[in-house]
Parts: structure tokens; sequence; C-alpha cells
């Protein structure tokens, strides 16, 4: 369980961020979410002022591969896991540093980003001479991102704006704790949090059309209630323990971790309900950063990766197939692997940007870059779509993702050389306290960002329930 502590002098000088929210039932509810790493003073060295940095800000290899001999996949996604450990390492330091890399960012370039480059050249090296593509070197130089948005510091102490933290109390007359949000140092900040009722109707739907494949399948693996997590990405890091520096929540397959293979994951348990699925359904845990510890909180993918707070089970995971609104759709072939949405999102910008966040009642309106606050009685909702359109040749490719794409968003159809599949639709919904104070799980740098939420999913359907599947979905059937 946390402990209440005196908030230290640097903690304090990263204001909390105060945020007063009409919720529902009428009431008026203070609710504090501290700064995240970078909030502080702006400013530029000319000016004399000092500069804030949020984070470290490095180009994203995996983004750039072309193509990847297959007997050479296994060693390139090590070397990748390999620079995602290096960006941990060093965003560590830089977190550690803060206080004198705003006074002179020139400690930063010797101590942190010229070692990091270096680093990451010798990796890329060896990723260029797996792969044979030689540009990947451009890659090495990181960069410190300027927080652009952060509010004046308080230099002055009590201002009339006291955060209430002397005794371990926000202003929501919530416990602090050593690894609450503040104590993490990368986030979730308020302006990452927005009302839902604030937010306008954004849904479209592409228009069915003559020969749609109307039906939909669901299938019932649980909520993860018998708490199987691990820090793994068989997916992007096979065989990396701790490839993805941040928890997962698994439901379906059982044996899915860093060193699973399609031969394990086929003779794997499942939590489903139906045991022709075998698949494995996965995400970032979602955590309630209320001051309290987690049982990983000294542990690779929790603490130790800067991800704090109680792991929350959803209340509710559904996971339908549907078809698509022009065309028949085609069987999955077993052991595809998809990802959708970016975990590295904050950094590498939104292209790969997915997942969406909602509320009960509210979810016409979908969010991608910003967490909902929720009216009282009403629940958080993430939703991912994966993509519906496959190469009809590969069951994985070397981005682990040009095997795969979304359909197009106006007509609904796949592109040239794609074929319609099943489209997975996963909706997972918390009941969280109202307002602020959650975050998902994310790689370090990338300072628990709603943007870089993410799902990953391996088809392990048996033929025969696959079958069964797109024949429910091509009639306009609804099957479980």
């Amino acid at each position: 369980m946390g402990r209440t502590r005196k908030r230290s002098t640097r903690t304090k000088r990263v204001v909390a961020a105060s945020v007063a929210l009409v919720l529902g039932g009428g009431g008026l509810i203070a609710v504090n979410v501290h700064a995240s790493a970078g909030e502080g003073r702006g400013g530029s060295p000319e000016s004399g002022e000092r500069t804030s940095y949020s984070t470290i800000d490095c180009p994203d290899a995996a983004e750039e591969l072309r193509e990847v001999p297959d007997g050479a996949r296994g060693a390139v996604d090590r070397e990748l896991a390999t620079l995602d450990s290096q960006i941990t390492v060093a965003y560590q330091r830089f977190a550690e540093n803060r206080e004198r890399i705003e006074g002179d960012p020139g400690f930063a370039e010797q101590q942190i980003l010229t070692p990091l480059r270096n680093e990451r050249l010798n990796v890329l090296q060896r990723i260029a001479l797996l792969t044979d593509q030689r540009s990947l070197e451009e890659l090495a130089p990181c960069t410190l991102r300027a927080d652009d948005d952060a509010p004046a510091e308080d230099e002055g102490g009590d201002d009339g704006e006291g955060d209430g933290e002397e005794d371990g109390q926000g202003e929501d007359g919530q416990e602090g704790g050593e690894n609450d949000a503040d104590a993490a140092g990368n986030g979730p900040e308020a302006s990452d949090f927005v009302d839902i009722r604030s937010v306008q109707p954004n849904v479209q739907t592409p228009r069915q059309r003559s020969g749609a494949s109307r039906g939909t399948f669901s299938t019932d693996c649980g909520r993860n209630e018998n708490g199987k997590f691990n820090p793994d990405n068989v997916i992007v890091a096979p065989g990396v323990r701790n490839g993805a520096h941040h928890m997962h929540d698994y439901v379906g397959n059982q044996a899915n971790d860093a060193f699973a293979g399609d031969d394990d994951l086929a003779r794997g348990r499942t939590t489903c309900r139906n045991q022709g699925d075998r698949s494995t359904y996965y995400w970032p845990v979602l955590r309630l950063q209320n001051g309290q510890d987690e049982d990983d909180a000294q542990a690779d993918g929790g603490g130790k990766d800067q991800n704090v707070g109680e792991i929350q089970t959803p209340a509710q995971v559904t996971l339908n197939f549907v078809g698509s609104p022009v065309s028949k759709v085609t069987a999955m072939p077993r052991f595809l692997r998809i990802i959708t949405g970016d975990a590295k999102a904050f950094t590498n910008g939104d292209a790969n940007a997915n997942a969406s966040w909602s509320c009960t009642g509210f979810e016409d309106r979908q969010l991608k870059d910003k967490y909902p606050i929720c009216p009282e009685g009403s629940k958080v909702v993430r939703t991912f779509r994966f993509q519906s359109c496959w190469d009809g040749r590969n069951t994985d490719s070397a981005n682990h993702r040009t095997h795969v794409a979304f359909a197009d968003p106006a007509s609904g159809r796949c592109g040239d050389g794609f074929r319609a599949i099943p489209q997975l639709v996963q909706r997972i919904v918390y009941d969280v306290p109202p307002g602020p104070g959650f975050a998902v799980d994310s790689f370090p740098e990338q300072l628990h960002k709603p943007v870089t939420d993410h799902g990953d999913f391996i088809n392990v359907f048996d033929q025969r329930l696959m079958k069964r599947l797109v024949s429910c979905i091509n009639e306009g059937r609804r099957c479980t």
C-alpha cells in the first residue's frame, strides 16, 4: 500500500495542476492531477530563463523497416527491443537530472544524448547489416522535447493555490503516496483529460452497400479476472523479457509471454468460453493513480518503468468480429498478428494512433488524444477497431503493420492487393471514479499519453470455428 509523505522540494516545484470540474449530480469537485515530467518554466537560454523539457524524442527505427528476411526477423526484433531499453535508461537519467538540464541543456547533450546516440548507432548498424537497409544510421540521434505548453512554475511557496500536499493530501482529500503520478514524474497531466460532454458527436460509419457482410460473431474470453499480466510483447519483441516496458492485460490464450511460439499458443489454455478460440487479446493495463502501490511497484514493467498505481480489472470486455460494408469477408490465416494503435505515438506522431476513448452513454463521441472525464454514473470506455484488410499472403511483416491495413474510411473498401477479413472490435469498460486520476501504462518516455494506447491480437481460432465465424458474418447473422 502507498504511504503518505511530505512532498520533496523538487516535486513541489513541478507544480500540481488543479482542475475544478462540475461533474454529474451538480457537485463541484476539485481534482488534483499532478503535472508531468516536463511541466514547469518556459523560456530560452537566450532570455536567461530555463527551458522545461518533457521527454526524450527518438526516431522509431521499426517504422522505417521496409523488408526483413524471414531468417533475420527474430534477430531484428531483439535489436529493436534493445533500442527501446536504451531509450528507457536514457529517459531515467533525464528524469533524475531534470533540474540540472533545465539550467544547463549542454549537460543533457554531453551526458545523455551523445552516449545514447553512440549506443543507438551500434544497434542500427547491426540492423542495417541484417536487413541491407543502410539509411537506418541516420536515425541514431535523439533530441529533448521542450514542453511548450508548460504553465508558469510556482517559485514563491504558498500563493493561495496551495496544493495541500505537505501532509500528503491532495485537493480532493485523497491520500498521496510514493507512487502516484507526481512521484512517477511522467504523467498524466491535467491537459490530458477532457469532459466528454464538451465533445461534439464525431462518429461516422460508411454506408452499407449491396453485398455487405452484416453479421457479428462474439467471443467471450472474460475480463482478465485471473490477473494474467506481463510486460512482454511477443509480436514486436519475441524472446525479450520486458520488451514492452509496460504491463499488459491478457485475455484468451494463457501461454502468451515473450517466448511463446505458434506451437505454444496452439497448445495453450484459453479463458474463452468457446475452446475453439485460443486467440490472444492484450492491451496496456489501466491504473488508478491514487497513491496506492500495486504488486509490481518494484518490478519491470511496473514501478521500475515508471508505471505506478492500482491496476484496474475491466468491468466489461466485449470482443466482436464484424464484416465489411461493401463485400463478403474471407477467413483470417491462423497466427495472423495485428497491432492497432501506436505505443510511441507521443513521439512518433499520430499517424498510426487508433484507440478511442469515450464514456458509456456518450459513445458517439470518441477521443484519440485525450482521456475522457465521464459524468457521475457513466463509465470509461476504450475501443479498438483493428485493421480489416489483409494482403492475402503474410501473417506478419517487418514493421508488424504493412501486411494488414484499414479499409478506406469513406467507401469501406480495401486497397489494391488487399482482401476484407473479419474486423475485431474490442471494447473495454472501466468503473473508475469520475474525473482525472487514471492512465494507461506506457513506455516511460511516452508519458502515459492517451494517444499511445494500443491493442494486440494473434488469431488462434481453430479452422472449424473460423469457418463458422466467416459464415456467420457473411450471412448476416449474430453468433457466439
